[in-house]
């Protein structure tokens, strides 16, 4: 088993040795995923971990740009750890990051981590790390092997002295109520939706929102618009990692009621903060908002999944 260990690490490490021209583009005043899954390991076992944190850059110094940990959590099997206090940079201009900190798990015993990641390739709008790195619990210490995903969400602009616009729309897109294949039941009979709904080869075809990554200033109108077939309703919650039925707990800050086909319903965000928006009845189907002061209301990724 170690040697498997051993050869799995050195693999993430030499991706990034492999791509270290490669230069990610960081910048200051932006929001961020860093999404990814890996292992957590010891001498006696190997767990599966995932991280899912919501950053926000700050200010520049020479090659570094300092971040804040907005919301998130990371896992170890089926143990949850909510963020509790961590610091982060982005080295280099984004070549390398660093996070260390705090994390509280369920039970409330603190859990430090130490993780060191480097780029290992990237696109457009996101860009792939390893990480390495440690989790200590009062109990144990893990040795951790990740792959994530950053993804940008928005480019945070100081203040305008222009009227910036405070509105947007979002479409929830036809099929989405049976992943854009197969069948629906409406009003008691079966209907086909296969052909109607999206094409096969459509790379978005996973998608179902119109723009399900978004940053918006505090006091921004959101339009929903129900470009289905059945009726949807949206709210705002905490993920829950491991449940295959209940994946979100509502946490009373959005509820939309009952949008009816063809219709739309409008919502204002007001407090600032990170946001996830989901369908309780097709829980497949979630937007992450980031709600910051003085930002532009940009969309990165429209309709991916």
């Amino acid at each position: 088993m170690k040697t498997g260990i051993i050869l799995l690490t050195l693999l993430v490490v030499s991706l990034g040795y492999f791509v270290n021209e490669s230069f990610a583009e960081i910048s200051e005043k932006q929001a961020f995923l860093l999404e990814g899954s890996g292992f957590a390991v010891t001498e006696d076992t190997i767990r599966i971990s995932e991280i899912d944190l919501g950053l926000s850059s700050q200010q520049q110094q020479g090659s570094t740009i300092n971040f804040l940990t907005e919301d998130g959590f990371i896992t170890l099997d089926d143990e949850e750890f909510i963020i509790s206090k961590l610091n982060g940079k982005f080295l280099r201009g984004g070549s390398y990051i660093r996070l260390n900190g705090n994390i509280e798990s369920s039970s409330g015993s603190d859990t430090s981590i130490s993780f060191f990641g480097r780029l290992v390739e990237e696109s457009k709008d996101a860009s792939v790390y390893g990480f390495t790195g440690r989790i200590t619990t009062p109990d144990d210490t893990f040795k951790i092997i990740y792959t994530t995903k950053l993804s940008t969400l928005s480019k945070i602009t100081p203040v305008s002295t222009e009227p910036e616009s405070k509105t947007l729309t979002i479409h929830i897109l036809k099929g989405s109520s049976t992943q854009g294949i197969g069948t629906y039941i409406d009003a008691g009979s079966i209907r086909e939706n296969t052909v109607a709904t999206q094409n096969p080869s459509d790379p978005l075809r996973l998608g179902y929102f119109s723009q399900d990554r978004i940053s918006v200033v505090p006091g921004t109108t959101i339009t929903i618009v129900n470009d289905d077939v059945v009726s949807h309703s949206i709210l705002s919650g905490k993920e829950n990692y491991g449940s295959r039925y209940d994946k979100y707990t509502a946490d009373g800050r959005i509820s939309t009621g009952e949008i009816l086909p063809g219709k739309s319903t409008i919502i204002t965000v007001t407090d600032a903060g990170f946001y996830r928006l989901y369908d309780p009845n097709y829980q497949w189907m979630g937007i992450v908002a980031y709600v910051f002061p003085n930002s532009d209301s940009l969309v990165l990724g429209k309709g991916q999944k």
